[in-house]
């Protein structure tokens, strides 16, 4: 099939516009694909737990029968180790869980330091 002479410039203008729509949309326009919505969603999500359960680790904290042998260690700690202290006090670990989560660790050592 021939295409007429006088169509070619308006497809090659189609055709660089679309690419063109798509590099600004995706760059500047706020446009993601669905795999990155995704992968946002699931960040928010997990941020939001952690907010909620922030106020459990600190209950936790506050009815712990060693809570002042527990914060002196914490602070003893030195400041990269204190999320790791708070870990392996128990604070950090929900109930129903095995392990301590890192992030409620960190997210409740914040917490701890305006609160103790």
């Amino acid at each position: 099939m021939t295409t007429p002479e006088w169509l070619k410039p308006g497809i090659y203008g189609a055709v660089i516009g679309a690419v063109f729509i798509g590099i600004v949309g995706f760059s500047w326009g706020g446009w993601m694909t669905g795999g990155g919505a995704n992968k946002m969603a699931h960040a928010m999500a997990h941020d939001d737990v952690i907010t909620a359960l922030v106020p459990v680790c600190l209950d936790v904290s506050r009815t712990d029968p060693d809570r002042i042998e527990q914060l002196a260690a914490i602070r003893a700690a030195k400041t990269y180790q204190r999320r790791d202290a708070v870990m392996d006090s128990g604070w950090a670990t929900m109930p129903g869980s095995e392990t301590p989560d890192r992030d409620l660790a960190e997210a409740c050592l914040a917490a701890l330091e305006i609160d103790a």
